[in-house]
């Protein structure tokens, strides 16, 4: 998964020999994650077919402000086009439309869309050489910029008219790359790395039985995914578990026993900015794990157990500049007892969550969570989807780290 995954991107393309290129694009945005749909010129349809791209992007294109058909003529939305889009990219984008845009033209339904974007507009220039270098293009790329929209540099190379120099669009490949890594670049944590445990701990008592939990590890893969989202680099150390964790910012660790999650969570707590242990460690552990299936014999057995390490407060004890938060599950005095193991291991702050709560804990879509930091200062919140409340952690992680 890549930071497209889930944007809504509109492809604006325009009538140049270089939108051949975008039936590719449309693909690599597609690969990406990305939801596309696309607006054409009139113009550009001479050069790459609309059957094309709506086939690639699953979506109708658009060209012209009607629809008819037998009986009726139907307006095409412009506004809502620029409003669905989480970002819009014109590639390619040709001089004659570069000048419209930069001017406030509307004379077709690219550039009323354009006009009405209120999301990251880019645009990829493809043109001749002696067009690209003109006054007139250079002072549309310099105009547009200054509204916000953000350049997609062309290359140099062999053009249409034979000539040899810059004026190239992007190719596809290189064009979702820049804006992946323009995204990222403004976001909040970039450049911060996460550390986070999810899920349960086996302790084996043989080959076959073991100690463990109920945890499905979606709360701490939630703040994962949304802790990438926002630009961090993130080392996720996940415990058995059902769930696929796919995302170009996520490292993941998977682990099985309590001692192995401990490891792994030494091995990056140095080079973290924030860990977060939300995974759900078995308290024991078998003192001798047998090497064979023990047979059942005798009408009862005894197992003898030790403590595992703990891996939280181990955290704890070591930390320096990182902000090092918990998770508490309790069935009684829930507030008090989260406050004191937040003290005991030296925590910034603590999630508590509470199994008298319907719809908290373990293998549940939702949770609630009462949040309190390490000055005391307690913030419940309501029963939410666990998407929901890795954003509210986040949030108040942010107000501590930036």
């Amino acid at each position: 998964m890549s930071i497209l995954s889930g944007k809504k991107v509109l492809l604006g393309v325009t009538a140049g020999i270089a939108a051949y290129k975008s039936a590719s694009l449309v693909r690599a945005l597609i690969k990406a994650g990305a939801s596309v749909r696309v607006v054409m010129t009139e113009a550009s349809k001479e050069f790459v077919t609309p059957l094309t791209l709506s086939t690639l992007s699953r979506n109708e294109v658009h060209s012209s402000f009607t629809l008819e058909d037998d009986d009726n003529a139907m307006w095409t939305n412009h506004v809502e086009l620029g409003l669905w889009a989480d970002l819009m990219i014109v590639a390619p984008a040709t001089a004659n439309t570069l000048s419209k845009m930069a001017n406030g033209t509307s004379d077709n339904l690219l550039l009323a869309t354009y006009l009405s974007a209120k999301c990251p507009v880019y645009f990829a220039p493809a043109m001749d050489l002696d067009m690209y270098k003109h006054p007139s293009s250079e002072e549309s790329f310099e105009k547009l910029q200054s509204f916000g929209n953000v350049m997609i540099p062309a290359t140099s190379g062999e053009l249409a008219s034979g000539l040899v120099g810059k004026g190239r669009m992007a190719e596809p490949e290189d064009i979702v790359h820049f804006i992946q890594e323009d995204i990222l670049s403004k976001l909040p944590l970039k450049g911060k790395k996460i550390l986070i445990t999810a899920g349960p701990t086996y302790e084996a008592i043989d080959p076959v039985r073991f100690i463990g939990n109920h945890s499905s590890g979606k709360m701490g893969c939630e703040l994962a995914y949304r802790a990438a989202s926002l630009g961090a680099e993130v080392d996720l150390i996940l415990g058995p578990s059902n769930i696929k964790v796919t995302h170009s910012l996520i490292t993941v660790h998977n682990v099985v026993s309590g001692q192995e999650m401990y490891d792994a969570a030494h091995s990056v707590f140095e080079q973290c900015d924030v860990a977060i242990a939300a995974a759900a460690v078995a308290d024991y552990k078998p003192v001798n794990a047998a090497p064979e299936k023990i047979k059942k014999n005798d009408a009862t057995m005894s197992i003898e157990l030790v403590k595992t390490k703990d891996i939280l407060a181990s955290l704890g004890n070591i930390k320096k500049e990182q902000y090092l938060l918990g998770f508490a599950l309790e069935t009684e005095n829930e507030v008090e007892n989260a406050i004191k193991k937040l003290k005991k291991k030296n925590l910034d702050g603590i999630v508590l969550n509470s199994l008298k709560d319907k719809g908290a804990g373990f293998k549940t879509k939702t949770n609630k969570i009462t949040f309190i930091d390490k000055d005391g200062t307690v913030t419940p919140y309501e029963l939410k989807t666990k998407t929901e409340v890795a954003v509210d952690i986040f949030d108040k992680i942010a107000t501590k780290i930036l």
